[in-house]
């Protein structure tokens, strides 16, 4: 069962946000052109202002905190790097907005962690910011034909592990718990199936690895056999 208050609105927004998706990756591979640029500038500043709108919310609901409202986590970051990625379309910043987009916030589109129904600003920040950062990550690659370069599934691996190491970090010092690497979460999460704390980092490293893989195999196979964009 999808953990959302509110299931039935919550897959009619996501089937919403997929057809949208797709319609652009369609437009962008039949009709290049500058719109392109413009349209992923506009997906960028969505999910600025989803990730803006949120910090802010929690400002004015008095509940932002230090241990628990910073950027840190995967997600939040990985928010940010499409943002980037979507202005100025630096092939390292795609790359990282690819692998982490369809490995990482791809899942919480599938599996949903959001006792926040509709019509609450949280439901919509959650749809948009997750749904958003998987369609630009389709939309740069594959509409707009930025491929991930020879070497690009361990450059995103390298960095998805420093980064981990970083945030294990800065829970080490301030007894924070982002991306759950001091703890598990209390409440069900997809970690529940990679085995208990501490052997989820390892089981998650390693599945990590494998859906980068996947992930990498089509362009791959595209350079083995010539095949251009």
């Amino acid at each position: 069962m999808l953990g959302v208050a509110t299931p039935g609105a919550y897959v009619a927004w996501v089937v919403l946000g997929a057809l949208a998706c797709a319609v652009l990756v369609v437009e962008a591979r039949r009709r290049p052109g500058p719109w392109r640029e413009t349209a992923a500038k506009v997906i960028g500043l969505v999910l600025l202002a989803d990730a803006v709108s949120y910090s802010v919310a929690q400002v004015v609901a008095g509940s932002w905190a230090w241990s628990t409202s910073l950027p840190l986590a995967l997600c939040n970051m990985a928010v940010l790097i499409t943002v980037a990625a979507c202005w100025w379309r630096i092939a390292l910043l795609v790359e990282l907005t690819y692998f982490w987009g369809l490995a990482g916030t791809l899942q919480g589109v599938l599996t949903p962690d959001l006792g926040t129904g509709f019509p609450h600003l949280v439901f919509f920040q959650y749809v948009v910011g997750h749904v958003a950062v998987v369609t630009a990550a389709l939309f740069l690659v594959v509409g707009m034909g930025i491929h991930p370069r020879p070497g690009a599934l361990w450059r995103v691996y390298g960095i998805s592990i420093g980064y981990s190491a970083f945030v294990g970090a800065v829970d080490a010092l301030t007894g924070a718990d982002y991306m759950f690497l001091r703890e598990p979460p209390s409440n069900w999460t997809l970690l529940r199936l990679l085995g208990p704390w501490p052997w989820y980092l390892l089981t998650g490293a390693a599945l990590a690895l494998v859906l980068f893989w996947l992930l990498d195999l089509p362009f791959r196979l595209r350079r083995r056999h010539g095949v251009r964009a």
